[in-house]
């Protein structure tokens, strides 16, 4: 199992990183640091991160660039860090998927009493997801999704033949990889409640250690053929820290 950390932070200045790093860990937050752009996508890669503390600066890469390629494959937390104060870095820290802008130099205390809230929401949020979740046969009649001779329509554009495994937009025929039809079909059987991530990788993969990395990947493949803007999806939504949810359609046009 890989080992988890609440933190991460990352961070070219390492006595910044390190400093914070055990300053967080005197307080009963597991954290660890890296000082650069590859250094993190491996720590990511191996490990269960909760929230990253991510400079902007990153020696020859950009914390910009890191952030866009985090929100691709993880649902996490993402509070920047750096001595950037212009307001044109803000607003591209929170557009690209920053959750929060903190300006250096910054208060370690309030840094963490920071983290913690957001931390223990993000905690809340999953539990409130795993104790509602409704009965999985409720769930399943909940959708609204109807499949007409094999055919669901999932948005105006796209419907999927559940016959021959594959997405039909217009005149093109989009073929599915076996899980992404598989984790597909799920969310629909399940269109009108949040399914976490837990739920996913123990009923879809059968393996509650997969990883959320392996099921952010398949979800954005899948709105890669689903959606006009991939970035602003409307069918697979994501519900921060929980999971995943299709809220199903009510169309009655004819199906393709």
């Amino acid at each position: 199992m890989k080992e988890h950390f609440q933190v991460l932070i990352i961070d070219d200045d390492e006595v910044i990183a390190q400093s914070t790093a055990e300053y967080f860990n005197m307080f009963d937050v597991p954290t660890a640091y890296v000082t650069d752009y590859d250094a993190a996508v491996r720590f990511l890669e191996e490990h269960v991160i909760s929230l990253l503390l991510l400079d902007i600066n990153l020696g020859g890469k950009s914390g910009f660039d890191l952030c866009r390629k985090v929100r691709e494959n993880y649902d996490m937390p993402i509070l920047f860090i750096s001595a950037r104060t212009s307001d044109d870095d803000v607003l591209i820290a929170l557009n690209i998927g920053g959750d929060d802008y903190i300006k250096k130099p910054f208060t370690l205390s309030i840094l963490l009493a920071k983290v913690k809230a957001i931390l223990s929401r993000y905690a809340h949020a999953k539990e409130s997801a795993k104790e509602n979740l409704p009965d999985p046969v409720a769930g399943k009649a909940a959708g609204t999704f109807e499949n007409r001779n094999g055919l669901i329509r999932l948005t105006d554009t796209v419907s999927l033949d559940t016959n021959m495994h594959k997405l039909l937009s217009g005149k093109q025929q989009l073929p599915l990889k076996a899980m992404e039809y598989k984790l597909l079909t799920y969310l629909i059987e399940n269109a009108g409640r949040i399914v976490t991530k837990e739920e996913l990788l123990k009923n879809v993969w059968e393996d509650e250690y997969i990883g959320e990395g392996t099921l952010a990947v398949h979800i954005r493949h899948l709105r890669e053929k689903t959606e006009r803007d991939p970035k602003e999806p409307v069918l697979i939504k994501t519900v921060w820290g929980v999971g995943y949810v299709i809220e199903g359609t009510e169309s009655d046009e004819e199906l393709p």
